[in-house]
C-alpha cells in the first residue's frame, strides 16, 4: 500500500471505530497491523503469534496457504483477544476490504470484551505464549527436540480434554486456602513453572490420601483429563508436567471462541453492516464502494449446503432477535410483557450472556430453521434429499454437535483401577461412535502420560466395550454381560 493509502485506510478505520461507538459497541482499543499473505497465514496456523513451534502448527500453515495460493480461501483479517486487542490485515487487500473488515474487527472486540465467557480469558495471552515458546525451546536444548516433540505430541492429542467451568469456580482444591488469603504476591509469567514441583508433591499426597479413603480414585469423575494427568501422573519430570500446563493454559484460552463461534460472527457480521452503511449514508465512503461491500458481505454471509456458514447463521439469529423484540406479538405482550421497540436492549443481552449452546437452543425457531433450510439432508445417487424434517430435532441436532465443542465427552473414572495405577477413562456416550482407529492411538499417547495401562469405556455397535492399551499392544474387550 502506499504512504497515501495508509493515510486512507487510517482515517477509515478512525470512522468505523466511531460509528461502532455511536451504535453502542464498547469494543477493546484494537492495534491493526498490515502483512503479508504469508505472515497472515502463519499467525492463523499458529492462531496466536509467537506460539511454540510443532508440526501441526507447520501443517495447518501449508494447507491454508495452498488454498490461497490456489484461489480457493482467503483469509481477510485475524483478531487476538487481548486488552489492547491487536488485528491483522491482509496488506494486498484493497482500502475498502480493509475499512470493511476492521469494522468487523471490532464487532470481535466488542464480543470478547463484553461476552461472559471471555471474562475469564487472560487479557496478556501474546506474552504468554511467548513465554511458554521461550520455555519449550529451553526444554528442546536440555532433553533434544524430539524427546520434547514426541512428549507434545501425547499432550496435542489430548488437548481438547479440558474442564473450561474449573476457571469460572476458581476450583484449586490443592491450595491451602488460608495460606492463599494472606498472600500478597504480585504474580509473575514465571509462577507458573516456579510451583510445579511443589504442587507435583501436593497432588502425590492428595492421591495418597485419597487412596485410603476411597475405593474410587478420583471421588469424582474428572473431565479435565489434562489438569489431572498433570497432577497425578506417577512418573512425569517437572518439565514434563510444565508442558501440560503450557497446552492447557493455551487451550482454556482458545474454548469460549470455540463456544462462542456462531455468536461472535454472527456478531461481527451484524455490526460491520450496519458500520458500513451508516459510512456510506455519512459519505465516508461513495456508492460505487457500497456496492462493493454488499458483494463482499453476501460473499460472508452465503450459505451451504454441506456445513453451517457461522456468519451466516449467527448473522440471521440475531437480525431475527431483533425483529421478534422490536414488534412482540400481541400474545408475548400480553404473557410475557414483553414490550415493542426492545430488539437492540434484546440482542446486547443475549451479547453478554449466552454462548452457541443457549444462543441455538433458546432462539433458533421453526421459522428460521425454514427460511435458512437447514434440514438434515443426504445425497442419494446425484440428488439431496431430506432426511429430518422435524424442527425441533434439526434444532437439537446442530446444538448437540456443538456440547463439548463437538469432541467426544471423556471423563476420568479412576486412577487406580485394579489397584495398580492405572487409568481408567469413561465415554460418557452422546449419541457419535468414536472413530476406533484414532481412539486406539490416542490411548498410547495417553499412555505415554500416564505410564501405566489405560482404559477406555465406550458404547460401539450398540454394545459397551473396553479400550485398553498396556504399553505393548491393544485390546478390545465386551463389557456386556
Amino acid at each position: 500500500m502506499a504512504d497515501s493509502d495508509i493515510e486512507r485506510l487510517r482515517d477509515g478505520i478512525d470512522h468505523a471505530w466511531e460509528e461502532a461507538r455511536n451504535f453502542g459497541l464498547d469494543p477493546f482499543p484494537t492495534h491493526f497491523e498490515l502483512v503479508p499473505a504469508s505472515i497472515m497465514y502463519e499467525f492463523a496456523s499458529y492462531s496466536l503469534p509467537g506460539r511454540f513451534s510443532h508440526w501441526t502448527h507447520g501443517k495447518a500453515y501449508h494447507r491454508q496457504k495452498m488454498q490461497y495460493d490456489f484461489g480457493l480461501s482467503k483469509i481477510y483479517e485475524m483478531v487476538v483477544n487481548t486488552n489492547p486487542s491487536y488485528a491483522f490485515l491482509m496488506e494486498m487487500n484493497d482500502l475498502l476490504q480493509n475499512t470493511f473488515v476492521a469494522a468487523h474487527v471490532f464487532g470481535h472486540t466488542d464480543f470478547f470484551k463484553n461476552n461472559a465467557y471471555f471474562q475469564h480469558t487472560s487479557r496478556r495471552m501474546i506474552d504468554k505464549v511467548s513465554f511458554h515458546a521461550e520455555r519449550i525451546a529451553k526444554y528442546e536444548f536440555d532433553h533434544g527436540k524430539a524427546e520434547v516433540e514426541r512428549f507434545l505430541d501425547a499432550v496435542l492429542s489430548i488437548q481438547e480434554h479440558v474442564d473450561y467451568n474449573l476457571l469460572i469456580r476458581q476450583d484449586e482444591p490443592d491450595k491451602d486456602k488460608n495460606e492463599e488469603k494472606s498472600a500478597h504476591v504480585v504474580p509473575g509469567p514465571y509462577d507458573d513453572l516456579w510451583g510445579l514441583d511443589t504442587r507435583a508433591k501436593k497432588a502425590e499426597e492428595a492421591r495418597e490420601r485419597k487412596r485410603g479413603k476411597s475405593p474410587r480414585f478420583p471421588e469424582q469423575p474428572e473431565k479435565d483429563i489434562l489438569l489431572f494427568l498433570m497432577r497425578y501422573s506417577p512418573h512425569l519430570e517437572p518439565w514434563q508436567r510444565d508442558i501440560i500446563d503450557i497446552v492447557r493454559t493455551e487451550m482454556l484460552y482458545f474454548v469460549p471462541q470455540m463456544q462462542t463461534k456462531t455468536m461472535n460472527e454472527g456478531w461481527a457480521s451484524i455490526w460491520h453492516s450496519r458500520i458500513m452503511r451508516s459510512m456510506g449514508d455519512n459519505g465516508y465512503i461513495s456508492d460505487s464502494d457500497i456496492l462493493e461491500f454488499a458483494t463482499l458481505h453476501s460473499g460472508v454471509l452465503s450459505p451451504s449446503k454441506t456445513h453451517l456458514n457461522p456468519y451466516y447463521v449467527g448473522f440471521k439469529v440475531f437480525e431475527d432477535i431483533e425483529r421478534r423484540w422490536d414488534n412482540p406479538t400481541k400474545e408475548e405482550q400480553e404473557r410475557q410483557g414483553r414490550k415493542p421497540g426492545q430488539g437492540r436492549q434484546k440482542i446486547f443481552e443475549v451479547r453478554e450472556m449466552d454462548n452457541d449452546v443457549s444462543f441455538l437452543r433458546n432462539y433458533l425457531t421453526k421459522d428460521l430453521i425454514k427460511e435458512l433450510d437447514l434440514y438434515l439432508y443426504k445425497k442419494e445417487g446425484d440428488e439431496w434429499v431430506i432426511v429430518e424434517k422435524n424442527w425441533e430435532k434439526v434444532r437439537d441436532g446442530i446444538v448437540a454437535s456443538m456440547t463439548n465443542f463437538g469432541s467426544p465427552y471423556l471423563v476420568v473414572e479412576n486412577g487406580d483401577y485394579r489397584g495398580n495405577r492405572e487409568l481408567y477413562i469413561n465415554h460418557l456416550f452422546e449419541g457419535q461412535e468414536l472413530d476406533m482407529v484414532y481412539a486406539e492411538k490416542t490411548l498410547q499417547y495417553v499412555y505415554t502420560l500416564w505410564g501405566r495401562p489405560v482404559h477406555l469405556e465406550t458404547l460401539y455397535e450398540g454394545k459397551k466395550i473396553l479400550l485398553s492399551y498396556d504399553g505393548e499392544r491393544n485390546t478390545k474387550s465386551s463389557l456386556e454381560k
